[in-house]
């Protein structure tokens, strides 16, 4: 999925303080009190205020894509005949660097929180998958398996608890760096946000090919890419609508948001071919559910007068 931003003003963001302005910030007077609390943003007009609302939108709706599918995988257990292995990869890949990408470029500290809740799903549904595939390959029931799968969900949300903080408190501050080092982290944190969208792309594909050669999407939850296609849409217009009210140049703020448009638009393009399967492979689906149980032929009852004879 890729991850919902919302989209900064530089020039307009204030300290939480309302009173004492942040070293190179001006004050945020008729700033929305909880948004500036929040979100670190100063927001004093109805399009931005529209977008900020939308970007939350976006983000609650990614937060919710992965649930119904660790769901659907727990229900069925055959999540590794239903979902790609390629497709969780590339999607933890497209966390990680999107992770990277707002870290290194000082995104806001809900956009930093949010993106490690991601790779907390995309932990959950990789170890689910592994751990469906090797107990499904087993002859025999292992509780070694569902020992080390429970250690490991639990030292993982610890240290994803943690990890937020941490990264907040230590995270590069680029106005007081040298210019051209300030200058060389934005560059990397930029081009990891490209990194980001072209793993997001690519996860789609497996998983395309996947439904293709089963001819079925059963063992998959459509929620997933519901929610996801929700998410990108609402992400991509939660920038458009904060265009009308820009005060800089709105050729630079598209471009400093092209990697994660890209990212959001091009999955919401290709989710929709993940929905025409969906639709296509359902009548299969329903197929298979209406197929009437073959009853094997009973033998006749022995006759009333061979009965007797028998006795």
């Amino acid at each position: 999925m890729a991850t919902a931003g919302f989209p900064r003003k530089s020039v307009d963001v204030a300290g939480v303080n309302l009173t004492v302005p942040a070293v190179g910030r001006p004050v945020c007077v008729n700033g929305t009190p909880w948004i500036l609390y929040l979100l670190e943003e100063c927001v004093d007009n109805v399009w931005e205020y529209c977008s900020v609302v939308i970007g939350l939108v976006s983000m609650f709706c990614f937060l919710l894509s992965t649930l119904p599918q660790v769901y659907e995988a727990y229900r069925n257990g055959k999540v590794e005949e239903a979902m790609s292995f390629g497709f969780l990869i590339f999607l933890f890949s497209g966390d990680l660097t999107s992770f990277a990408g707002c870290y290194l470029t000082s995104q806001l500290p809900i956009q930093v929180v949010t993106v490690v809740f991601y790779i907390f799903t995309d932990l959950i549904l990789v170890s689910q998958f592994l751990y469906y595939k090797i107990k499904n390959s087993s002859s025999r029931k292992s509780p070694f398996l569902k020992w080390m799968c429970f250690m490991w969900c639990g030292a993982a949300s610890i240290i994803l608890l943690a990890l937020p903080k941490l990264l907040i408190d230590n995270s590069p501050t680029l106005d007081t760096q040298s210019p051209p080092t300030s200058r060389s982290v934005e560059i990397t944190g930029y081009i990891c946000g490209y990194l980001a969208s072209v793993f997001y792309l690519c996860s789609r594909f497996p998983q395309l090919y996947k439904n293709f050669q089963r001819q079925s999407t059963e063992g998959t939850s459509y929620l997933l890419f519901a929610l996801a296609m929700m998410g990108n849409g609402t992400y991509g217009l939660s920038v458009v609508v904060v265009l009308p009210a820009l005060r800089g140049s709105k050729q630079s703020f598209i471009i400093k948001h092209l990697a994660w448009l890209i990212g959001s638009l091009g999955v919401l393009l290709l989710d929709f071919f993940v929905t025409l399967q969906f639709i296509m492979y359902r009548k299969n689906k329903s197929a298979k559910s209406c197929k009437p149980l073959s009853i094997p032929e009973v033998e006749p009852l022995l006759c009333e007068e061979v009965e007797l004879s028998m006795l």
